[in-house]
């Protein structure tokens, strides 16, 4: 077996998916055979990997991180979340049912724990290394007993585990403390410190505070990360940047043109990989924020109607917001709306769902003439082919099936499937995640957007998204080799928990 590490975090949004992928991409650098792994994720981004199975889009960027193809058992659970009370599970990569949050902790979770440890045990039998993210926080004694993904898996695996804490969101010290302390001797027993993450400011004033946990905890912090802007990997859990600032905080080249180009995202309930605007984010010149009010339309040179878990539902609220009539008013005077996934359907003349919202038939948009049935078996496809003249990829996941009735097609797929998506005007849709990550494609789609926009906007000639996206996990690389305790990290990869590691009362009630 290969070594293992499990990163818990002392809440959601830690930076677990950061430290893990950091850790992948320092270890592959060092020569070693390195795989993530998340035992249950819950997202409403997800990917597709080569086989066809749906998995996290965090694990397929940890996956890059550690320069292997992402597979289905490196997130054999992905929980979709369809409503406040309920998701749809896919278990190694296929949807395997809809289940409410207390049928599934109630009984089906705990079912799942074999097939999770055995795709742990395959990827440790293959690699030097694997590198686990938990969810959440370990200490949800709530959900302590049927958990696995947390210390359910650490515990059957003998996984030593490492807690990142939030600096940056005040109170780090007592939640490692309060963290530790909530879990049961056994449990315990396999917490061998901390990593502090998105530090600001002077590191020596935080030392005395690191020395007083580990007199409290008698555990080592094996890293103090600093705050580090421009990191903008694939979320999890759901749209954290705010829906009126820009996609990413880091810092691109001034417009190559003589004007930028306005991009406006719906953000829409339920909207599900929403990284498919960060190929546009990263381009000089363009300005992308999510919006939720018609009046924030009207000054936008491109609106994005994206993904969604809820088609039928984002009609809804589109109509209820006037956002619907705004978009139509776009259309009708020739400008620029890109619909993608659910977005693309919702566009269409009407919806038959009588499988995600089990509505019947609904009445689309109306502004491409598309009619969209929904079949039970979930499509899940990796295209390439042309469009616009350019080579491009994507990855396909949806229940809806478009019949196409008019306008021309929008992408031609290569591998004997035909076309997808349409076109009329300036209002474009496709199924096709991913697209705009194709450099020569999203160019010529820029130009376009900029001719019928009446915008003096140049797409930059050498922006390439997969080089950016590489200086990024590089980046989170050196994160780890500059901040962390590597020699100690190593040691807990390839020896396991720390012996004599002391409890901390009360422990778990």
């Amino acid at each position: 077996m290969g070594g293992g590490l499990l990163i818990a975090g002392t809440t959601s949004d830690a930076g677990k998916s950061v430290v893990t992928a950091g850790i992948c991409r320092w270890l592959v650098r060092r020569g070693m055979k390195v795989a993530p792994f998340k035992g249950q994720n819950m997202s409403l981004n997800s990917f597709v990997t080569r086989e066809g199975a749906e998995i996290g889009r965090a694990q397929a960027m940890q996956a890059q991180a550690a320069r292997v193809e992402p597979t289905a058992l490196m997130n054999p659970v992905l929980l979709k979340p369809g409503s406040d009370r309920s998701s749809q599970v896919v278990l190694m990569g296929r949807p395997v049912g809809e289940l409410s949050a207390r049928g599934y902790h109630g009984g089906r979770q705990q079912t799942l724990l074999e097939p999770v440890l055995d795709c742990l045990a395959e990827l440790r039998g293959t690699y030097d290394a694997v590198i686990c993210e938990g969810a959440g926080s370990p200490a949800e004694i709530n959900l302590r007993r049927t958990d696995i993904v947390n210390m359910g898996i650490a515990r059957a695996a003998r996984l030593p585990v490492v807690v990142v804490g939030d600096v940056d969101r005040g109170g780090v010290f007592a939640s490692f403390f309060g963290t530790t302390a909530l879990l049961s001797p056994e449990d315990q027993a396999l917490v061998a410190g901390y990593v502090v993450n998105k530090f600001r400011g002077d590191v020596t004033l935080l030392e005395p505070g690191i020395e007083m946990l580990r007199g409290l905890t008698g555990r080592h912090t094996y890293g103090i990360l600093p705050y580090a802007h421009g990191l903008g990997i694939d979320e999890e859990d759901g749209l954290r940047v705010s829906m009126r600032g820009t996609v990413r905080e880091s810092v691109v080249a001034p417009p190559v043109g003589a004007d930028v180009l306005r991009v406006a995202v719906c953000a829409v309930p339920l909207m599900s990989n929403f990284t498919d605007v960060d190929a546009l984010a990263a381009e000089p010149g363009v300005v992308v924020r999510f919006v939720d009010r018609p009046e924030e339309l009207t000054d936008a040179d491109l609106v994005v109607v994206p993904g969604t878990r809820g088609t039928v539902r984002a009609l809804e609220w589109l109509r209820e917001r006037g956002l619907a009539a705004e978009l139509a008013r776009r259309a009708a005077a020739g400008r620029p709306v890109l619909g993608i996934c659910g977005g693309y359907q919702l566009l269409g003349e009407h919806i038959e769902d009588d499988v995600e919202s089990k509505a019947g038939t609904v009445a689309g948009l109306g502004l491409l003439p598309v009619r969209v049935r929904f079949a039970v078996e979930k499509t899940l496809a990796r295209p390439a082919g042309e469009a616009l003249g350019e080579h491009v990829e994507g990855y396909e996941i949806h229940h809806g099936v478009a019949e196409v009735l008019g306008g021309e097609a929008f992408m031609s797929d290569d591998r004997g499937h035909g076309s997808d998506g349409c076109r009329v005007g300036a209002v474009w849709g496709t199924h096709w995640h991913g697209s705009l990550e194709s450099d020569g494609f999203r160019r010529r789609f820029l130009e376009q957007v900029a001719r019928d926009a009446g915008r003096r906007f140049v797409p930059a000639p050498d922006t390439s998204f997969g080089v950016l996206r590489e200086e990024q996990l590089d980046r989170l690389g050196d994160l780890i080799e500059e901040h962390a305790d590597t020699d100690g990290l190593l040691r807990l990869i390839e020896q396991g928990p720390p012996a004599g590691l002391p409890f901390i009362p009360p422990g778990a009630p």
